[in-house]
């Protein structure tokens, strides 16, 4: 089905080449979201935000924010509430931790399984990563970005950083955003994926 919409897009682009401005962006992904962001009916943004958006911002591609993790699964793990910028709370739990090397240091992050999204079958086997680094408040989203990976058949996972996006509140306050647990803060400057939002 996806196959099919983004053939659909491909030739609608083709066809309306000469009437349409290119999707602006460098990457795959990067030309993805702006695409989703200028669409009325999947947008996050206001209105009068959309209006005029020509693309977000991004740092620019950088290969070494793309890592090798070793995924060490948590079977045993407990649901809890994970607290949102709203009175709502999502029940996850810690499928995993996450270890890599980046710029010479090692970390570990929690990588997290959502209990009402393993009901979908298009998102059963997904794993969302959120995290805080260095960059929040200046350069990049105050609140910290996500990361979203698919539970993987041995016990690696690539992590591209340049993926990482700001939650759906940074843009509009109506929406109810998962706020980044502490235990997942990367003491550095993590230049890579989507910067701040500047209205």
């Amino acid at each position: 089905m996806k196959y099919l919409v983004l053939l659909f897009l491909f030739v609608s682009t083709i066809s309306c080449a000469q009437k349409k401005t290119p999707i602006a962006g460098e990457t795959d992904f990067q030309r993805e979201i702006n695409s989703e962001y200028k669409d009325a009916t999947k947008s996050p943004l206001k209105n009068k935000d959309r209006k005029d958006f020509k693309g977000l911002d991004f740092f620019k591609f950088d290969s070494i924010f793309v890592v090798k993790a070793k995924l060490k699964r948590t079977p045993n793990s407990n649901w809890f509430k994970m607290q949102t910028t709203t009175s709502r709370v999502s029940d996850e739990r810690v499928y995993g931790v996450l270890s890599f090397e980046l710029k010479g240091q090692t970390f570990q992050l929690n990588v997290y399984q959502g209990k009402e999204l393993m009901k979908d079958d298009a998102f059963k086997d997904y794993l969302f990563l959120p995290f805080l680094d260095n960059t929040n408040g200046s350069d990049s989203y105050g609140g910290g970005r996500y990361i979203d990976l698919r539970i993987p058949s041995d016990n690696e996972l690539d992590i591209d950083f340049n993926t990482a996006y700001n939650p759906y509140c940074a843009y509009n306050e109506k929406y109810s955003c998962p706020i980044v647990p502490r235990a997942n803060y990367l003491d550095l400057e993590v230049r890579a994926g989507v910067k701040v939002f500047l209205k």
